[in-house]
């Protein structure tokens, strides 16, 4: 990960280059894209792979995950319909590039990791670029029952299965976005809960996430 904070026309450039990528493979919400065009990916990179930072392409992180590709993030955050001022939860900070894109839109962002370098690293860097969610270190398949209920809740790995616990942890007209299907692909499910206990669930396209691992989960 980068710890040197440049942000020359290059990189400006690469992210125009992006975002029309990006509506041209069917992101349509100007705010989402402009979100994309605001937040410095790179400073996730370390220097040397400063080049592959504004492909859409996923990329490693460390401990076994990637930093999402950008296509990815851009279609789950426009799922979310972000209103400013909206309680995210977000299972799987990662690298934080999500994150960022969330408090890009006005979220107020809470984001667990399980995996402690992970989380060190990311509750470093963040605050140095000026995002400041609210981290957590634990098992993200539970939610985070302390601070619930929650606007939105958007899940960043893959699942077997819905996690009933993060159903509980929504508003009323609150949505949950989370990809659900096996360790090789996943279909993109949206769930909105119209009351108490009842949800509108639609399933979406496929992708291929890194699993989530948790006692609701793998």
């Amino acid at each position: 990960m980068a710890y040197k904070y440049i942000d020359n026309y290059r990189e400006q450039g690469a992210r125009k280059k992006l975002v029309e990528e990006l509506r041209k493979k069917g992101i349509e919400d100007e705010n989402v894209l402009k979100a994309i065009g605001k937040v410095t990916r790179h400073y996730f990179f370390d220097e040397t792979f400063w080049n592959q930072a504004y492909k859409d392409i996923a990329f490693p992180i460390g401990e076994g995950q990637t930093i999402s590709q950008p296509y990815t993030v851009a279609y789950q955050t426009e799922l979310l319909h972000i209103k400013k001022g909206d309680k995210v939860l977000e299972i799987g900070t990662g690298s934080g590039y999500q994150a960022c894109i969330l408090l890009e839109l006005g979220a107020k962002v809470y984001t667990i990791e399980r995996q402690e370098k992970l989380y060190e690293r990311t509750r470093q860097v963040l605050p140095r670029m000026g995002y400041k969610p609210r981290f957590f270190l634990g098992d993200g398949s539970k939610g985070i029952a302390s601070h619930a209920p929650y606007d939105k809740i958007i899940v960043t790995a893959g699942a077997p299965t819905v996690p009933e616990i993060l159903l509980s942890q929504l508003n009323i007209g609150g949505i949950l976005v989370i990809p659900v299907g096996d360790e090789e692909s996943q279909k993109m499910v949206t769930i909105l809960k119209t009351g108490a206990n009842d949800y509108e669930k639609h399933e979406l396209d496929t992708f291929r996430f890194v699993p989530l691992v948790g006692e609701r989960a793998w």
